[in-house]
């Protein structure tokens, strides 16, 4: 069971827990000096959350936990974290590094490459890459593996999400346009990388130029359907990516390429990453798919490069 306490001194009308780990209650009791909360523990290894005050004139106020030091950035700022004695961080996050480089020569895109990397390499295409690499460390796991021997030379085309609820909604004017700046990055191999709807927007993109991309890295993607994801129906994207996924899940591919897919065993998306992982794999692509012990946030999708990007990247890169 888990705890959670906030002192007050009759300052507020309530408190609630805010997470996404799928606890039910949620809602603090009065206890003596403040809030109290206790709850059981979820399955996962580690837990972001905050907590959200109601003031007696009605303000609603969303902070940290005042009693755990403990915080992780993420796109909408700090949480705090709960980390379970099963999880411990990827070694590699304090393992030497190779000498690496960044460079902004196209629109759209920062590069990243080792430093003695010249000439065409292996490309990972990366949807919120400026994201990734801040929040997951992404160019640190790839100069850390390069160093360590266990990852080849690749250089990683760190693609700016711009109005990523717009362009990652299964657009086809993207798609295009990202095939267009692809062609400029000079690649022996191509895999494309993204996150949520920017796994969305990669499987699309690879589905409208097959050529795009040699392989796929797919983390929590937000493949909307119906059955699962009615709720969705208010975001703008909802009805393209419905009529995407539909598409995927009744069609054919033109040229299945090796995937692996990774999501959040209590998640919301795991049910149509299920649903996806499996119409792939009956398509002919070759799908790894593992749920991992983590939800939908940078440091899941980071604890899952190794051993899951890595085995991709040495498979398919010369």
């Amino acid at each position: 069971m888990l705890t959670f306490r906030f002192e007050d001194r009759g300052r507020l009308a309530g408190v609630r827990l805010y997470q996404e780990v799928g606890l039910e209650e949620v809602d603090f009791r009065p206890v003596p000096g403040g809030w109290e909360l206790t709850v059981p523990r979820p399955a996962v290894h580690r837990m972001e959350y905050l907590f959200e005050l109601l003031h007696r004139d009605g303000r609603r106020e969303t902070v940290l936990d005042p009693g755990n030091p403990r915080r992780v950035a993420g796109v909408f700022g700090d949480k705090s974290v709960i980390e379970f004695p099963e999880y411990s961080p990827p070694g590699w996050l304090t393992a030497p590094v190779a000498p690496g480089e960044y460079a902004t020569d196209l629109p759209g895109v920062t590069l990243w490459a080792p430093a003695d990397g010249s000439g065409a390499l292996p490309l990972l295409l990366v949807h919120d890459g400026p994201e990734y690499d801040a929040l997951a460390c992404l160019t640190r796991y790839l100069a850390a593996g390069l160093e360590g021997g266990w990852l080849p030379p690749v250089r990683a085309g760190l693609l700016h999400p711009g109005d990523r609820n717009a362009t990652y909604s299964a657009d086809d004017s993207y798609a295009d346009s990202l095939a267009a700046l692809t062609a400029k990055i000079p690649a022996t191999v191509r895999v494309g990388m993204g996150t949520s709807l920017g796994a969305l927007a990669m499987l699309h993109a690879h589905r409208r130029h097959p050529r795009l991309v040699d392989a796929l890295f797919l983390q929590s993607g937000s493949y909307f359907h119906p059955r699962f994801d009615s709720h969705e129906r208010r975001f703008p994207g909802y009805e393209p990516i419905v009529a995407f996924v539909r598409s995927v899940l009744e069609g054919t591919a033109h040229r299945p390429v090796p995937t692996v897919m990774t999501c959040g065993a209590i998640e919301e998306n795991i049910h149509n990453n299920r649903l996806m992982a499996a119409a792939l794999r009956a398509q002919g692509y070759p799908v790894t798919f593992r749920e991992v012990p983590d939800v939908h946030n940078y440091t899941g999708w980071r604890d899952a490069f190794h051993p899951h990007l890595t085995r991709l990247l040495r498979e398919v890169c010369p």
